[in-house]
């Protein structure tokens, strides 16, 4: 990220002025440092054996009671001081705080959570004819926030929406519409509180790996502030989802559900996205919510679930939950708001899945046609290359290469590996710009 990203903050922020409203969880003499915390967490985890720490238990929030995790050393600094004077108060069942009954015995996920408390939100959004909920992520002082496009527009049906934010003090705050990016299903709303937010801090999505701990939290059902873990069950994963701006390049169906709330369908056409997989619980509401690391920072944006319900009715967690990786939420994000506009790649040609082909010797996206001059035609790229390769990562079909190309931005420049008769080839494509 550069330095001057609305997700960086600036070295010498000013303090936020002492909070006039007496609920909010965040005034400076509600919390302290996690120093203590972290001492003493690092002093038990000495003295006691794997079968005792194994053996702790912590409630959080509405009575979620998590197993706790073995090891405390890397992942211990996220943990707040745990006093009653703490950001996380002993006993309290407030929405707006994450609740902690055994603050000798905390764990990473409850500390995680503390931290992030403050950089999330809930958005309630209204329009002519239809209103839904959904979270998002504070990522700049100023107050602008990511969510899904989605959540924004209500699954595309709305326009002009009201759109109301609830930040985890209590408080609600009108929000504006920055940018909303549908082929990423990005979109950035902000609001102005007069002082500065708490940005969640950024977490780098390449980096990830397939058993890496996840938290998600967010509104599922309008209920704000959940907290639910998991892993990264699988990386550079892709799935179609509904859009109601579907550009000439997508086809296929709209094989997975945004979690919109109540039932509401989002089917007017199909995109593409490239995403992280989580058994993290991911329901109606949580679109737009953050996917964080074990150390706190944001990971992805919670976009989708799988389901075995027929349409959105009634669709749940079946532990199939997806996230758009951060990295490329934030591209987005920071493009829509310093242009109000998002850039995606092109790469000029027409693709189905070589399975299709009775002829084809492996997996891949099979090119139908290509346009003259676009990037694949200038690549000396042909009817009937099997494309198996895209910017280092395998390409298993057309989903996978259409989602992929759409994370870059026009202009770039990246390899692409492909397949004719029985050579492979790999060569440098300068992708055109979409739209």
């Amino acid at each position: 990220m550069t330095s001057d990203s609305p997700t960086t903050p600036a070295e010498s922020a000013p303090e936020q002025p002492a909070s006039s409203y007496s609920g909010s969880p965040f005034h400076h003499s509600r919390y302290d440092g996690i120093r203590d915390a972290v001492r003493n967490n690092e002093r038990r985890a000495l003295r006691e054996g794997p079968l005792d720490r194994l053996g702790r238990v912590a409630t959080i929030g509405m009575v979620v009671t998590m197993g706790i995790l073995g090891g405390l050393g890397g992942a211990s600094f996220a943990v707040w001081q745990l006093t009653d004077e703490g950001f996380v108060q002993s006993g309290t069942r407030s929405p707006q705080t994450v609740t902690v009954n055994q603050t000798d015995s905390v764990t990473m996920i409850s500390g995680v959570a503390a931290q992030a408390m403050a950089s999330v939100v809930t958005l309630e959004v209204r329009g002519n004819a239809q209103e839904g909920s959904g979270s998002g992520v504070i990522i700049s002082e100023e107050g602008h926030i990511v969510t899904n496009a989605h959540v924004v527009t209500v699954g595309g049906q709305e326009a002009e929406p009201t759109i109301r934010v609830s930040t985890t003090d209590g408080r609600l705050w009108p929000a504006e519409i920055i940018g909303s990016d549908a082929l990423s299903d990005v979109a950035v709303v902000k609001i102005d509180t007069g002082f500065p937010l708490t940005p969640m801090p950024i977490g780098d999505s390449d980096q990830l790996n397939v058993g890496d701990q996840t938290i998600a939290i967010g509104a599922p059902l309008g209920l704000s502030n959940t907290v639910t873990n998991g892993i990264v069950s699988a990386l550079n994963r892709s799935i179609t989802v509904g859009s109601a701006d579907t550009p000439g390049e997508e086809d296929g169906p709209n094989l997975f559900d945004f979690d919109l709330p109540f039932g509401q369908a989002a089917n007017y056409g199909a995109v593409s996205l490239p995403v992280i997989q989580t058994d993290a619980s991911i329901n109606p509401g949580n679109s737009g919510g953050a996917l964080l690391n074990d150390q706190g920072e944001l990971i992805g944006i919670n976009v989708a679930i799988a389901s075995n319900q027929v349409g959105s009715q009634g669709a749940g967690s079946i532990g199939l939950g997806f996230s758009i990786p951060s990295n490329y939420a934030l591209r987005i994000a920071n493009e829509l708001i310093e242009t109000g506009d998002a850039s995606h790649g092109l790469l000029g040609a027409t693709v189905t899945d070589s399975a299709f082909d009775p002829d084809a010797t492996v997996s891949g996206a099979e090119i139908d046609s290509v346009t003259p001059g676009g990037a694949a035609d200038e690549a000396g790229m042909r009817a009937g290359d099997i494309v198996t390769e895209f910017n280092g990562l395998p390409i298993t079909n057309r989903i996978d290469l259409t989602a992929q190309v759409r994370t870059l931005p026009g202009g770039s420049e990246t390899t692409l590996t492909f397949v004719r008769g029985t050579q492979s080839f790999t060569v440098k494509v300068e992708l055109d710009e979409l739209g």
